[in-house]
């Protein structure tokens, strides 16, 4: 195990660097020139040219690139460009906020779709089965847009059940009072997709041989759905678990927008508004480095779920 680990993170490393590089050519040779934006429209080319000077931007390249590469060793990108906070700070105080909405949508998103696709896969070709595969069709074919409209609507402005937006330095009043409604309305779009897509993998485990060996041995069906297909089913849904998590991470840029909520997400959305790459920068590195993390934590519970899986 510990030498799959270690052979998996070398090969993470050429990877890495394809991204960075990626990064830095995209910033510095195909982006607007951070200076002219934040010198203002009415900047002097001396002006310009001493912001450039004080940014590092008038060294050349490869400078430029030894620098990066030494503030991703160092885990130190500097400061922002448009407020002066240093970026590692930016992260240590917005991204508990970030992850505070997006754990939950993760675990509601799993733990709601998996019973209820199994439970759809059992009774195929029953009326429930047929109800909610056109249920949750029409749930994918709404726009989260709509959601937060009419749930803002009816959940805030008429029930007055939660508020629209704010947030607090509570982790607990957070929890109970501004995260459950984006975290609803996320699962309401979230859970559709998932639903549909574990019921196919559920459909295709019952349609092999041992299922029907284990019917045949006399097992109860909670045994044979729990026990057996249930598990050999755990493969395929880990593997979406894993390539949904980055993906839940943006869309929680939006959430966070809509909602007001001081986190990582929409400082990244105001970043790119200000071209204060810095924060971009940093933010796309670490989505990678995150993303690579979240697929080798997969493979390992790959091996958790089926014994008979072979780290190679």
């Amino acid at each position: 195990m510990f030498a799959y680990i270690v052979r998996r993170v070398w090969q993470m490393l050429p990877t890495l660097v394809g991204v960075v590089l990626l990064v830095f050519i995209l910033f510095h040779y195909f982006g607007s020139d951070p200076a002219i934006i934040l010198a203002g429209q009415n900047a002097t080319p001396d002006q310009i040219a001493a912001i450039r000077q004080q940014l590092g931007l008038d060294q050349p390249a490869w400078v430029q690139f030894w620098i990066f590469l030494k503030q991703i060793a160092q885990f130190d990108w500097g400061r922002s460009w448009a407020t002066g906070e240093p970026v590692s700070e930016l992260f240590k105080t917005r991204l508990p906020n970030t992850l505070t909405v997006m754990l939950p949508i993760l675990l509601l998103d799993t733990l709601l779709a998996i019973p209820v696709a199994l439970g759809v896969a059992y009774v195929r070709g029953s009326f429930t089965d047929r109800a909610l595969m056109v249920s949750t069709t029409v749930a994918l074919s709404i726009s989260f847009l709509v959601y937060v409209i009419v749930g803002q609507y009816v959940f805030a402005f008429r029930l007055g059940w939660f508020p629209v937006q704010g947030w607090s330095d509570s982790l607990l009043t957070n929890l109970s009072t501004f995260v459950p409604l984006p975290v609803l309305l996320a699962v309401m779009v979230g859970v559709s997709p998932q639903t549909r897509l574990y019921r196919s993998f559920f459909l295709d485990e019952l349609g092999h041989d041992y299922v029907r060996t284990a019917r045949a041995k006399g097992l109860v069906e909670r045994t044979v759905l729990f026990k057996h297909v249930l598990r050999n089913a755990m493969i395929p849904i880990l593997t979406n678990v894993g390539l949904a998590l980055p993906g839940i991470f943006v869309g929680s840029f939006l959430i966070e927008v809509f909602f007001s909520i001081p986190g990582l997400g929409r400082e990244v959305l105001l970043a790119v508004n200000r071209s204060d790459y810095p924060v971009i920068q940093a933010s796309t590195v670490y989505l990678a480095m995150l993303t690579m993390l979240i697929n080798l934590a997969t493979d390992l519970l790959y091996k958790v779920v089926d014994p008979r899986v072979v780290l190679r």
